[in-house]
C-alpha cells in the first residue's frame, strides 16, 4: 500500500471516527445477581457522539423481542442510529436482528471472544459496576431498575468525561454566580456540586 503525501489535506482516522460517531450506537448486557441468588439482566443502550446512556432496561428473562422493544425505546421514531456495534450474544439472535433491520439500523456483531470491539459499551458496563453496583446488594428488579435509572441520571447529566473535554454527555452551561452546594446522588454515593 502506498503512504499518503504528507500535508495533502486528507482526512485523518480520527476525524473520520469523530465525523461517523453521530451515527452510531451500542448494546451490551450487563449480569446482576441479586440477594435471593437470581440473576437480573440489565440492557445498556449507549450512543456514542456523547457517550450517552439511551437506556438501561432490567428483566429477569431477556428475549430478541424485548431486546428489540428496548432498543425502539432508546431510539423513537427517526433518532435510530445508523450502525449498532454488538456482541454475538445468543440472547441478541434472529428476531433481533429482523427487527433492526426493519428499523434501518446496520447491524455490526463483534468477533467471539473480543470485548474490545465493543469498547464504549464495556467501559460504561465497568462504570456501572465500579460506581453504583459494587457499592449496593440488590434486593428485586423494581430495586435495581429504580438505581439504575438514579446512576443514568447522573451519568448522563453530571459525571464529567475527559473524552468530552470536562462536559457532561448532556450538556451542562458553565455556572458563574451564586453559592456552590452539594447535591447526594444514590444516597451519598456521588455527590453533585452546583452554584445555587
Amino acid at each position: 500500500m502506498t503512504r499518503r503525501p504528507l500535508g495533502d489535506g486528507g482526512q485523518t482516522w480520527r476525524t473520520f471516527l469523530r465525523n461517523q460517531a453521530e451515527g452510531i450506537a451500542s448494546i451490551d448486557l450487563l449480569t446482576v445477581p441479586t440477594v435471593w441468588f437470581e440473576e437480573l439482566y440489565v440492557c445498556v443502550v449507549l450512543t456514542h457522539a456523547r457517550r450517552e446512556i439511551a437506556i438501561l432496561a432490567v428483566t429477569g428473562h431477556p428475549t430478541a423481542l424485548w431486546l428489540a422493544q428496548q432498543l425502539r425505546e432508546a431510539f423513537p421514531w427517526d433518532t435510530a442510529p445508523r450502525i449498532l456495534i454488538r456482541d454475538n450474544d445468543a440472547k441478541l439472535g434472529h428476531a433481533f436482528r429482523r427487527r433492526i433491520r426493519a428499523m434501518g439500523i446496520r447491524d455490526h456483531p463483534t468477533s467471539f471472544r473480543s470485548p474490545w470491539q465493543n469498547g464504549y459499551a464495556e467501559r460504561v458496563i465497568g462504570s456501572i459496576r465500579r460506581e453504583c453496583l459494587d457499592h449496593l446488594i440488590v434486593v428485586s428488579e423494581d430495586h435495581l431498575s429504580r438505581v439504575l435509572s438514579a446512576y443514568a441520571r447522573y451519568y448522563n447529566t453530571a459525571r464529567t468525561h475527559r473524552s468530552l473535554a470536562k462536559d457532561t454527555p448532556v450538556h451542562r452551561p458553565i455556572e458563574h454566580c451564586g453559592a456552590i452546594r452539594s447535591h447526594e446522588i444514590l444516597g451519598g454515593l456521588h455527590h453533585r456540586y452546583a452554584r445555587i
